[in-house]
């Protein structure tokens, strides 16, 4: 018995010996640790879960061997710098909106919301089945991240105004923010565009520093204010028609990561893209109910000599994109407009009209 007792009590101390030392290493590799900067307020509705959920799903799937902790913005950088965190590896990963780094390169642009472009099912369709994510890959390498698709919003409320738009006069030396190829759509139309965080548009609208302002929709426009005030509240956009936002990685730390959880990192951020989207959803026309009937929000479409003009605006930059742009710039608009060209003629011909005959014809209380 005693001898038996030894001979337990030695094997033990072996394997704790060996424990920490050759195999200290190896453990240290299996749980890893990874830091999450967002461009969104904490717990903000949406887009602000929707990135603690997706790293709750990562730690959770991966069984806490890839823990992700959530920055929200300004905790660890400031809410547009998120992007270059990931570059200069002050964080693993970010959650933000690809149109946002559109200073680095233009072709960013047509992963997150196109003027007249992609609705959010044609642009999953595009990024996952007809090389969209190829071409993703190739503009993000020049950064040495890679790109995910991390939640969407679908089709966004076209803005904020401090009085109703009768035409393309009233829209002049508007200043209004709103990112992305959609602020250059606007500016051509005579406003002066600004990009800022989500977190800041209140306070400038409050200030006077803005006239106008578009972000996503009710859901995270009552949650922000804006109805204190502006109360004329367009639909819908045309220039953010599926808006989608990104996970977006340190391509080498990727790489490191053994293939289960590198394939954990893409389902689960495909499962959150699905999952906010039934978030905006369910929630969009709740909170729009409410800014309407507590809050006295007035809703209108946009005028058709806006819509015109800002179709005319939206081929014109797709126009100097394949002329005038970089060679990645040039590429990445050539494959998007002939994707689009083939993917609209799905929605168009079958859920177009499916919605036209539901309006037209069934109606039940």
């Amino acid at each position: 018995m005693q001898r038996r007792k030894f001979l337990k009590n030695a094997a033990l101390a072996g394997a704790g010996v060996a424990a920490t030392t050759l195999a200290a290493p190896a453990i240290a590799q299996r749980r890893i640790t990874w830091r999450m900067a967002t461009t969104w307020p904490r717990n903000f509705p949406g887009l602000g879960v929707g990135a603690q959920r997706l790293a709750d799903r990562i730690t959770a799937m991966s069984d806490g061997r890839l823990t992700v902790q959530v920055y929200s913005a300004g905790e660890l950088v400031p809410a547009l710098g998120v992007f270059d965190a990931v570059i200069e590896g002050s964080a693993e990963m970010s959650h933000g909106a690809a149109y946002y780094w559109q200073n680095k390169s233009r072709a960013t642009s047509f992963f997150t919301g196109v003027p007249y472009g992609m609705t959010s099912r044609e642009l999953a369709a595009w990024i996952r089945y007809m090389g969209g994510q190829e071409i993703w890959d190739e503009v993000y390498d020049q950064f040495g991240v890679k790109g995910f698709l991390s939640g969407d919003t679908g089709t966004q409320a076209g803005g904020w105004f401090r009085k109703e738009l009768t035409g393309l006069a009233d829209v002049r030396g508007l200043n209004f923010r709103t990112p992305g190829l959609g602020g250059q759509v606007w500016q051509k139309l005579g406003a002066t565009v600004v990009n800022m965080a989500g977190g800041e548009i209140y306070q400038a609208l409050q200030s006077g520093a803005l006239d106008a302002a578009e972000f996503v929709g009710p859901y995270n426009d009552l949650a922000l204010g804006f109805h204190q005030i502006c109360k004329d509240y367009y639909f819908p956009s045309f220039i953010e028609p599926g808006l989608a936002t990104e996970l977006v990685v340190n391509k080498s730390k990727f790489a490191e990561l053994p293939n289960d959880l590198q394939q954990i990192v893409e389902f689960a951020c495909q499962a959150e893209y699905d999952q906010v989207a039934s978030d905006f959803y369910a929630n969009d026309p709740i909170a729009l109910k409410t800014l309407v009937e507590q809050h006295g929000v007035r809703v209108h479409q946009f005028p058709d000599e806006i819509l015109e003009a800002g179709a005319v605006a939206a081929k014109e930059i797709f126009t100097e994109l394949r002329e005038g742009g970089d060679a990645l710039t040039k590429k990445t608009t050539e494959h998007y407009l002939q994707s689009l060209n083939v993917l609209r003629t799905r929605t168009e011909t079958v859920d177009q009209a499916f919605l036209a005959a539901r309006q037209k014809f069934f109606h039940m209380t």
